[in-house]
């Protein structure tokens, strides 16, 4: 699905989007009913109302029902545990952060694991970070992967990043990635699944920079984490292949100047992390994921209703 692209591109989300859009219509097609998704914010983000629109829009356009529930935070748990005894809800979401502690791995610890949209759930984590690809013995369900990295994943096939000569599961290798954010929802997960295919990653939050590679077991391409004390990221930065970023913050903004000619930038924020001069230096820029993002969860859906057909 890869395309060979000129440099210096600025490419949409909604291009890359598009691709999986006729596939999801045609898996709907075969339904007979219409999967519903209920979406709940339960904060004041504009982002996540953002997001919501997003994707009641693209529901509607690829055959789906969609719901938003905008509740206060403290009736979300009571609300999270009638949709997963709801039959006429298949698939659940919940605009993160809530409460912005453990509280909110509590809540996505309680959504169903037949109905994890997004992949949050504790086995779909698991199975991630072991890169184990099933739920079952018999290898006949396939696991969900969070929505976000998954979709950073499939842009990155997109670009050309990952190397299709190569045998499947070492497309990365001698990529160099930088991943600006190390939330348990995308910086983390992302940096395993990209360490797994065989990417050096350089993992940096606002305390340290962590180094994630493929372990020495080649079995299961399990990755490993070393933490990099005392490194400069103005040192790793030209030597990154690729850079992507997710930085909640309008006030940040990362040095493009210390980014080599032709790198692959991905931005996965709401706010926009790089200045306009990127387009100078990347070689592809992807300023926002949304849409796809979008899409993977809809394509996630797909998955949980097929494994549930299967039980």
């Amino acid at each position: 699905m890869s395309k060979v692209l000129p440099a210096g591109r600025t490419i949409l989300a909604s291009t890359i989007a598009k691709l999986y859009s006729e596939e999801i219509v045609q898996q709907v097609a075969r339904l007979s009913f219409k999967p519903k998704i209920v979406g709940f914010l339960a904060n004041n983000d504009p982002a996540g109302k953002m997001y919501a629109n997003w994707t009641s829009k693209t529901c509607q356009d690829l055959g789906f029902n969609y719901e938003l529930k905008e509740l206060d935070r403290e009736d979300l748990e009571t609300e999270l545990i009638k949709a997963n005894n709801n039959d006429d809800v298949n698939g659940i979401m919940v605009y993160f952060p809530v409460f912005g502690d453990k509280q909110d791995q509590y809540l996505q610890q309680l959504i169903s694991m037949d109905k994890d949209v997004e992949g949050l759930n504790f086995l779909y984590y698991k199975n991630l970070y072991h890169n184990v690809r099933f739920i079952d013995e018999a290898q006949t369900k396939k696991s969900i992967l969070p929505c976000t990295p998954l979709a950073v994943v499939k842009i990155l096939e997109y670009l050309g990043v990952y190397n299709k000569i190569l045998r499947y599961g070492n497309r990365l290798y001698g990529k160099k990635i930088m991943v600006v954010n190390r939330s348990e929802i995308v910086g983390r997960p992302l940096a395993a699944l990209l360490a797994n295919d065989g990417a050096t990653v350089y993992s940096v939050d606002i305390n340290n920079i962590q180094q994630f590679t493929r372990g020495d077991d080649l079995s299961d391409h399990k990755h490993k984490v070393i933490e990099l004390p005392g490194q400069d990221i103005n040192e790793l930065i030209p030597n990154c292949d690729v850079i992507i970023t997710g930085v909640p913050s309008p006030n940040y903004k990362f040095p493009s100047e210390l980014v080599k000619f032709g790198t692959t930038i991905i931005n996965f924020s709401s706010e926009k992390n790089f200045n306009d001069d990127i387009k100078l230096k990347a070689g592809l820029y992807v300023p926002s994921i949304g849409k796809v993002t979008i899409a993977m969860l809809l394509r996630n859906l797909l998955r949980l209703l097929e494994n549930k057909n299967k039980n």
